[in-house]
């Protein structure tokens, strides 16, 4: 994963840490990003070395700031083959951060924690919106300036509809650039579930990740199916499909795995937050 020009990728175990990595335009995406970002979703499904990932954003003033409006290429990489091509009406229009999505465009379900370290706004949302959870700097900020650009803010606040309150995504939304959600009010509504100092986030969000992949990865996946199955379908749909994801999350190997941390007579060591 070295030929990556616009993430940075570190393994630690069975831990992945993906780096959103164009600082100088505070981690905005150029479709060289969406197309790596898109590329490492796809490995990282296949690679049975990692349970856990984490994603963030390099440097200390931005997790990402959306879509990248001083590319010029962009508009012209819209339409590229990759991508496939714009039909003749507005009904066959590409939408290039379809590919950003961990879920829905990587089929990726391995725990993902969003660790937010600065500014987060517009297009970084088709990221966040398909994280497991997130934990946040202190100085970390939410926002969306689509309206202030004159757009409508469409996607991105479908994604925040399925994570806020109703009243919060849009009084978010429709503020545009004139107001930035702060951490701890993001934390008040459940949007992140942990605020650290900003020296603390990669470490606090590794050490939970390791947590989480000492655990059989069948199990994990598992749970992640299950739970966005219950956000997506209706509440008797996703119990009909829990009786298969029962069946296919249990198997020799992750019972056994399990079976050796009871038997071991170790309690493992719990926090209370």
């Amino acid at each position: 994963m070295s030929r990556y020009q616009t993430l940075k990728y570190e393994e630690f175990g069975p831990v992945a840490r993906v780096t959103l990595h164009r600082p100088e335009v505070h981690n905005a995406f150029d479709m060289q990003m969406i197309k790596e970002v898109h590329a490492c979703w796809r490995e990282l499904r296949d690679n049975d070395d990692i349970r856990v990932i984490v994603l963030t954003g390099s440097g200390d003033k931005a997790f990402c700031t959306g879509l990248d409006r001083t590319a010029a290429a962009v508009g012209e990489d819209h339409r590229t083959p990759e991508l496939g091509q714009r039909g003749a009406t507005p009904m066959h229009q590409n939408e290039p951060g379809d590919w950003l999505m961990p879920k829905t465009a990587g089929d990726l379900w391995k725990p993902i924690i969003g660790a937010v370290n600065g500014m987060a706004c517009g297009g970084a949302f088709y990221l966040l919106g398909e994280v497991e959870f997130m934990i946040a700097a202190e100085h970390a900020t939410f926002f969306d300036p689509h309206t202030t650009y004159g757009m409508a803010t469409v996607y991105e606040s479908m994604m925040m509809a399925q994570r806020m309150p109703l009243g919060e995504v849009m009084r978010m939304s429709l503020m545009g650039s004139h107001e930035r959600m702060s951490a701890r009010r993001a934390y008040e509504i459940g949007l992140v579930q942990e605020v650290v100092p900003a020296e603390e986030l990669q470490e606090t969000a590794l050490r939970v990740a390791q947590t989480m992949a000492s655990q059989p990865a069948l199990a994990l996946q598992g749970t992640v199916r299950a739970v966005w199955y219950t956000r997506e379908l209706a509440y008797r749909q996703a119990l009909a499909v829990g009786d298969t994801l029962v069946q296919t999350s249990l198997n020799e190997e992750s019972l056994s795995e399990g079976q050796q941390v009871f038997k071991s007579g170790k309690r493992v060591e719990w926090n209370l937050r």
